[in-house]
């Protein structure tokens, strides 16, 4: 082992001794331009270490660069968007007061045109029974409101007042099932009664099957049932079937959407009487 040990160890230094004199004689020898060859081999190997180092520093820097400004982008692309997010909240917001203020001016015309005692109301719900098409208004017993008052809006009739309390009031729609209104045919003034469905259509009975009525007519209040006043529109016949017996069945759409009421008029007089009162003005109907 000791032998082995002397051997390696006279090898390592013959190595160091060999390459010491390579370093010397490259020391001493010169290349072509006249540059000792180690001094040119060292610089190359240097500089080779110097282009990798700057290069990944380089690449480092940029790709540091790079990251913050991604982060400033990705920041200002949140900040846009919600910017974004609320001009659309805004702008949502002023459709819906443009169109809340457009259904006030109706129902401030209305008002202004009709000769009738009424009164405001907004509403605040709607009926949560399907069998029972009804809503609440923000007005009651306080307000002067009562049982069977008549509820309208600019485009026509809408119900009647069912329940009043002291401030607020329930409304049976025109097209619950159980609600009923005398009507007649704005053109021909032939006259019948309107029945509700539990749809969004009503129903004509008690039209004699002689009568002139046509799909397109108006339908309108006629004031016998001491509830609607006169001449108020409640909708346009859809469809007519002629029967062999003494009446017709007519199919009504209502004029007024009673999913996008807000605001209606309570009636606070009864209609001055039957069929010859006064009628409303012909600008309730819808245009």
């Amino acid at each position: 082992m000791a032998l082995l040990d002397i051997r390696q160890r006279t090898g390592y230094l013959f190595a160091a001794v060999t390459i010491g004199h390579i370093i010397l004689i490259s020391a001493q020898v010169n290349t072509r331009r006249g540059v000792p060859v180690l001094e040119a081999v060292t610089f190359g190997v240097f500089a080779e270490v110097q282009r990798g180092a700057s290069g990944l520093v380089g690449g480092l820097r940029d790709g540091w660069q790079h990251y913050f400004a991604l982060q400033q982008v990705r920041g200002e692309n949140d900040r846009l968007k919600q910017e974004v997010a609320n001009l659309q909240i805004t702008l949502q917001q002023q459709r819906a007061m443009a169109a809340q203020s457009r259904a006030l001016q109706a129902l401030l015309d209305l008002r202004s045109q009709t000769a009738i005692s009424t009164t405001g109301a907004a509403v605040i719900a709607g009926g949560a029974s399907p069998d029972f098409r009804t809503m609440t208004i923000d007005k009651g017993t306080t307000g002067g409101l009562r049982q069977d008052m008549a509820v309208i809006a600019p485009a026509g009739v809408v119900g009647r007042v069912i329940m009043p309390s002291a401030l607020a009031s329930k409304v049976q729609l025109l097209i619950d099932r159980n609600a009923a209104a005398g009507v007649m045919d704005e053109r021909s003034r032939a006259q019948g009664v309107i029945v509700g469905t539990g749809t969004d259509r009503l129903r004509m009975e008690y039209v004699s099957g002689t009568a002139d009525v046509a799909v397109g007519d108006m339908v309108v209040t006629s004031g016998i049932d001491g509830i609607y006043p006169k001449g108020f529109v409640v909708g346009q016949i859809e469809s007519v079937q002629r029967g062999a017996g003494e009446y017709s069945a007519i199919v009504v759409r209502p004029a007024v959407d009673f999913s996008a009421l807000e605001a209606v008029l309570v009636v606070l007089a009864p209609p001055a009487g039957g069929a010859d009162a006064p009628e409303a003005p012909a600008s309730q109907g819808p245009e």
